[in-house]
């Protein structure tokens, strides 16, 4: 097929004996077209040097539908969870994604329908009829509190992107919170204050979860800066405060690294007045109730990252799952906070924490 006979979807039309609609929507991947006629025509327009417009293509087709000039693109947010099985900070959390990613679909002209599949007790399988049946083929997928799986969609049809560290039932493009980074981040900011024993909690579960990135970077800065003194981590599949007190006073540290505003709570409950003898620095300051010192792990801009990665994927026609998985990761800002202060160097605590009988 000579490329200089071919300039425009009717001339490809043509060229085929098809009509000019099916080209058109075998150009934009269309669920309408069969595949076997969707490969034939994308084969004869790369053959021909015919680039399609898929933006141009969409807008056209909106408006012909329509009879107006303005087009908006859908797509789905999806919770596979709710927030009624959520902590509420979690749901802060979550909330903040939302916003982002709203306010990046809004600004390239999409709207949003969201499908919250634990509260509504709407099946993956079943989402993808009612996705199909509205003509929404773009999703973004909220953090899920257990392993997602998304697998049973017709991911030929869609374009996906996830919210969290890994997704691999299917493996989608995933944007997320530079945890490793951020551990540094945190960590340089103690060590300006004047902190020299570092102390990490963590769940064992969210440990594994982000594949230890948490525990991988506080072992790194701690090897490479002599000015710290090495704690090993408290790492337990269930947090509790008899053993989080056990490890505390085996280990002395005068400023304790976690998720959970319990340790906070469990700190001051063993004797500690937090920042005056020690200090707390919170992973993720969202994550709980009370103003402290930590991490913005910048929630919102991992929304709007998020977006604006799925909608290049609807402009470009790049459905189903990517050939190699791909992380967008964002580092996290230092929030100063009431659970941390300035110390001397070479201090000791003023007070001994506690320890429970064993």
């Amino acid at each position: 097929m000579s490329k200089t006979t071919i300039k425009s979807v009717r001339g490809l039309a043509r060229a085929l004996g098809i009509s000019h609609t099916t080209v058109s929507d075998a150009l934009r991947n269309s669920p309408r077209v069969r595949r076997e006629t969707r490969d034939r025509v994308q084969k004869a327009a790369r053959e021909a040097g015919y680039n399609y417009n898929p933006l141009a293509g969409a807008l056209m087709s909106e408006m012909r539908r329509s009879g107006v000039g303005t087009f908006r693109g859908v797509i789905s947010v999806v919770d596979l969870d709710s927030n009624e099985v959520r902590d509420p900070q979690a749901n802060h959390y979550h909330g903040e994604i939302l916003k982002g990613a709203l306010e990046a679909a809004n600004r390239l002209g999409f709207s949003v329908d969201t499908f919250c599949l634990g509260k509504e007790k709407v099946s993956v399988s079943r989402l993808g009829g009612i996705l199909q049946s509205r003509g929404i083929r773009g999703l973004l997928v909220l953090p899920a509190i257990g392993p997602p799986d998304l697998a049973q969609l017709d991911w030929d049809q869609f374009a996906g992107v996830y919210t969290d560290y890994i997704i691999t039932t299917p493996p989608l493009d995933a944007v997320c919170s530079d945890h490793f980074r951020s551990m540094f981040v945190a960590l340089h900011k103690l060590h300006e204050l004047g902190y020299q024993r570092p102390g990490l909690v963590l769940q064992e579960a969210h440990d594994r979860r982000l594949l230890y990135r948490w525990e991988a970077a506080f072992r790194t800065y701690l090897l490479h800066n002599e000015d710290f003194q090495a704690i090993s981590p408290y790492v337990s599949k269930r947090l509790d405060k008899r053993s989080f007190l056990k490890w505390f006073h085996e280990t002395e540290p005068d400023v304790v690294l976690a998720h959970r505003g319990e340790i906070l709570q469990w700190m001051r409950e063993g004797g500690l007045e937090v920042p005056r003898t020690h200090g707390f620095c919170c992973l993720n300051v969202m994550t709980i109730s009370e103003a402290t010192a930590g991490l913005d792990l910048q929630p919102r801009w991992i929304g709007t990252r998020a977006m604006e990665a799925l909608i290049a994927q609807l402009q470009r026609n790049q459905y189903g799952l990517p050939r190699q998985a791909s992380n967008t990761t964002i580092p996290a800002v230092w929030k100063d906070g009431p659970t941390v202060r300035r110390v001397a160097p070479g201090r000791q605590a003023d007070v001994v924490v506690e320890s429970t009988p064993i």
